[in-house]
């Protein structure tokens, strides 16, 4: 307890010696536009299932289960392609305009599916066209954050995405519950509702966009020192006299040296310098445990949970549903303000696991004797199955849910940001729609229960792996954060510090550079 407390009295007076301008109304303009492209994936996985059990819908589309599922889950395939070709686009044309254009994709998506009108091959290009936008958003939102926000509440601005995503999930299901109450299911409209309603954040995100400021380290990249400079000073509402503005502009510009930009050199110092396979390895292994650690299982298919655990009725189901959605909303907002960058991101993914764990566990021992003896199982123990699905949102919103975005954007150098951004991403829709696709089999070959142990036992590796393996990255600015993957594989999870790496713990956040900031008179008086 007094180890949280002296983390947590290091993170504010990190943020109490950064200078007040840094917190302004561009930054947070800057980080809300961008964090609204979590609601395109949000917004789908809340409504799209739910939007095909309307009595309408059955009567417009007439599909069998076989064709929902695809129907679905295609959207996941075509947002990892949407992620992989973010990558050409992001440092062609910009963070901004690369915005622009998948919350386009993402609205034109969503209006094919709305007035697709029964023909069900336009529905199938309105999910490919959407998923496309959704991938490329999981990819440039995060990257985008992490590269504008200080480095103090990196963490904390960066997972504002999240919360997007999940405030957005929680909103769909209540809007599909509110047009199966309210709307006739005579009326197309009462599937259409929820298709058309989708598109007015990303169109809010687009407005927002045109008053937004444009990542300084992408200018950096496309030799525009000069522009890179004024929009960093318009960030932090600083001059470059200033000496936080003159630190991160000289770190920024320490990963800028070289000129080959191709796409090809890219993917080559990708996969083929060690620093940054390290990099490759720890994202990708991140999103794997993500999606074995059973969340996204549960989140897909929790009307059926529900149904295993006893709760019957459609109604009750997806309300329950939206509630679970509004605990880890809840549950994330808690992650975001106090945890990854107060008690860091390795030890909030090891709290994190252990509570899905044991959640899992006890889900499997109850599902064993209720399956086997329904009548044997207490009121009390029912209740607990329920507690135990809502306490499960904690530890996935605190742990794998958020951090593996929150490594995906801020690992990589400058230069390989969008490409690893990109590659970490469509790995995880790649995964995420295998285990979307395998959850129904893997229910039933193995007795409902065993699934949940299974889960159980990947939380369990998680824990081992972010032990050993998972670096702390808390406190460090993007281009400190080089320093952690220069060393062995078996040293990532090593504190770090300035006898070997060149950077200190100092006396801010643990992993916090301990160089002294420029010591111009205004920095002097706002430290003082």
């Amino acid at each position: 307890m007094a180890k949280q407390q002296a983390s947590l009295l290091k993170y504010i007076t990190a943020i109490k010696q950064s200078p007040r301008e840094i917190y302004n109304r561009r930054l947070f303009l800057s980080v809300i536009a961008f964090a609204l492209g979590g609601c395109a994936k949000g917004w789908d996985e809340g409504s799209a299932a739910s939007i095909t059990q309307l009595p309408s819908f059955g009567q417009t589309y007439n599909l069998d289960d076989s064709t929902i599922s695809n129907l679905v889950s295609f959207v996941n395939l075509g947002a990892g392609i949407g992620a992989l070709l973010s990558f050409l686009v992001n440092d062609r044309l910009g963070r901004i305009w690369s915005l622009r254009l998948y919350q386009a994709l993402y609205i034109a998506g969503s209006l094919i599916s709305c007035f697709a009108y029964g023909h069900v091959g336009a529905l199938y290009v309105g999910r490919i066209v959407a998923g496309l936008g959704i991938g490329a958003l999981t990819v440039v939102g995060p990257m985008t954050i992490s590269e504008i926000a200080p480095k103090a509440t990196r963490g904390l601005m960066t997972l504002w995405f999240n919360v997007c995503m999940l405030s957005s999930q929680m909103i769909g299901v209540f809007t599909v519950y509110g047009c199966s109450r309210h709307v006739s299911a005579a009326s197309h409209l009462q599937n259409q509702i929820p298709w058309f309603v989708q598109t007015f954040v990303p169109a809010i995100s687009i407005a927002l966009s045109f008053f937004v400021v444009e990542s300084p380290r992408w200018l950096l990249l496309q030799n525009r020192q000069q522009e890179a400079l004024e929009n960093l000073e318009r960030l932090r509402g600083l001059p470059l006299a200033h000496g936080y503005v003159a630190e991160e502009y000289s770190g920024m510009s320490t990963q800028v040296e070289q000129t080959d930009s191709s796409y090809l050199s890219i993917v080559k110092d990708t996969f083929f310098v060690r620093s940054n396979l390290r990099r490759v390895q720890l994202t990708i292994i991140a999103y794997i445990l993500a999606q074995m650690s059973g969340a996204n299982s549960i989140t897909n298919y929790l009307p059926t949970i529900y149904g295993l655990i006893g709760i019957t009725g459609s109604g009750v189901k997806v309300y329950s549903t939206g509630l679970y959605a509004l605990a880890k909303v809840v549950c994330c907002i808690a992650a975001s303000l106090v945890l990854v960058d107060v008690i860091g991101r390795r030890k909030s993914m090891m709290i994190g696991v252990t509570i899905q764990a044991i959640c899992h566990a006890y889900l499997a021992g109850y599902l064993k004797s209720y399956l086997e003896s329904p009548n044997s199982v207490s009121e009390g123990a029912s209740d607990a199955a329920i507690a135990a699905i809502f306490i499960h949102a904690l530890g996935w919103a605190i742990g794998l849910y958020s951090l593996p975005y929150l490594f995906g954007a801020e690992l990589w150098p400058n230069r390989i940001r969008s490409f690893g951004g990109a590659l970490s991403q469509c790995f995880h829709w790649l995964f995420y729609f295998a285990i979307t696709k395998a959850t129904p089999s893997l229910l039933e070959g193995t007795d409902q229960w065993g699934a949940f142990v299974l889960f159980a036992a990947f939380c369990a590796v998680a824990f081992v792996y972010a032990f050993f393996f998972v670096p702390e990255t808390s406190g460090l600015s993007l281009e400190e954060i080089d320093a952690v993957f220069e060393r062995p594989i078996y040293l990532l999870a090593r504190p770090v510090g300035r006898a070997e790496d060149g950077v200190d713990k100092g006396d801010g956040i643990e992993g916090q550079s301990g160089r002294e900031p420029k010591t111009d008179s205004a920095w002097v008086e706002r430290v003082a």
